[in-house]
């Protein structure tokens, strides 16, 4: 017993021990491994034990993650692929309570755009026990289908309308097993000679509508691909704007263009001074193909209904979106600033 005024730290310890859950996805984790690296986390961190809830093909981590909500947790760990990851967010937004990823999938996107370790649980696991908090903005997608529904998504790195969407839609499962995201690559060279471009009328901030005949078009909470492609280098993660690609190219030597504006102007010549000036006496006729803009939300509407993507999923067909930034909605785990 604890001598008076003295507070025991047994006693202590047992109230103040936290638990953490994880939200894992049972096709993409090793299971045993994932259970060993965050075990031996929780424990050097003097959390208590954790939680587990799988994923299955009729809950994608939405209802595990508010059963988890329910038992006090004070942290959620997703530990599966961007599907798992935004499912995870979009419950947890605006509850303060901290996400921490263990990537397990093949775009790994915003753990990507955050750059947390890919390739080690026991890294990914210290981060969620031992890392900082940092609060992210979300995307929020109001979808309206073909049948006039209008449904809220959350998305956390960046949604498509059109071909990029087409090319989600066309990736082969056993391909992407194998090569992991080259394969968009593969859907992309069979999709592209096929697009039909679309019009579109769209309204930023508000403003009057204006009109733009595209292939597909791009809204990003953060701007890096699989690959460090820098497709939108200034998008920002936590700034509260959207960061907006139009492509509208003609024939085979568009897309070169874009591809070449993407891997080698964003990639290298951004990077120093000569380079960013190169960028800038081109960027009238790079416009023209790839146009970009800024905004805290954007309107859309369609002609004819196009297909819609979020992370990677597909989210069939809509004829209208209303996409806005949620700024800071979410916490997230990151490396402490002193490693």
């Amino acid at each position: 017993m604890a001598a008076p005024g003295v507070t025991d730290p047994h006693r202590q310890a047992s109230v103040v021990a936290q638990h953490a859950a994880v939200i894992y996805n049972p096709i993409k984790v090793d299971l045993k491994k994932l259970r060993a690296s965050v075990n031996a986390a929780a424990q050097s961190a003097g959390w208590a034990d954790t939680l587990w809830f799988p994923t299955s093909e009729k809950d994608a981590g939405q209802q595990a993650t508010r059963r988890a909500i329910r038992q006090g947790i004070a942290m959620v760990i997703a530990a599966g692929g961007d599907g798992t990851v935004r499912a995870v967010a979009e419950t947890l937004r605006d509850s303060e309570i901290p996400l921490a990823i263990v990537p397990s999938g093949t775009g790994n996107l915003l753990a990507r755009n955050l750059q947390l370790p890919l390739g080690s649980i026991d890294d990914a696991a210290a981060i969620a026990f031992g890392g900082e908090d940092r609060a992210i903005d979300l995307g929020v997608a109001s979808v309206t289908g073909v049948t006039g529904d209008t449904d809220d998504h959350v998305f956390l790195v960046m949604a498509g309308l059109g071909l990029d969407a087409e090319m989600i839609a066309a990736t082969r499962p056993d391909l992407k097993k194998q090569v992991g995201w080259l394969a968009y690559i593969d859907a992309g060279m069979r999709v592209i000679p096929k697009a039909v471009p679309f019009r579109i009328r769209y309204s930023v901030a508000g403003r009057a509508d204006r009109s733009a005949h595209i292939s597909t078009i791009l809204i990003a909470n953060c701007g890096t691909l699989p690959g460090n492609l820098q497709f939108l280098p200034e998008a920002q993660v936590d700034d509260g704007i959207l960061d907006i690609a139009m492509l509208q190219p003609k024939g085979l030597f568009g897309w070169l263009k874009i591809w070449r504006r993407v891997s080698w102007e964003n990639g290298v010549l951004r990077r120093s001074k000569t380079g960013r000036k190169l960028i800038e006496a081109t960027e009238e006729n790079n416009e023209r193909t790839m146009m970009t803009l800024q905004s805290a939300d954007i309107r859309i509407t369609v002609d004819n209904p196009q297909p819609f993507e979020i992370d990677g999923d597909e989210f069939g067909s809509v004829r209208a979106l209303f996409v806005r930034a949620d700024p800071r909605a979410l916490i997230v785990k990151v490396p402490a600033a002193s490693s």
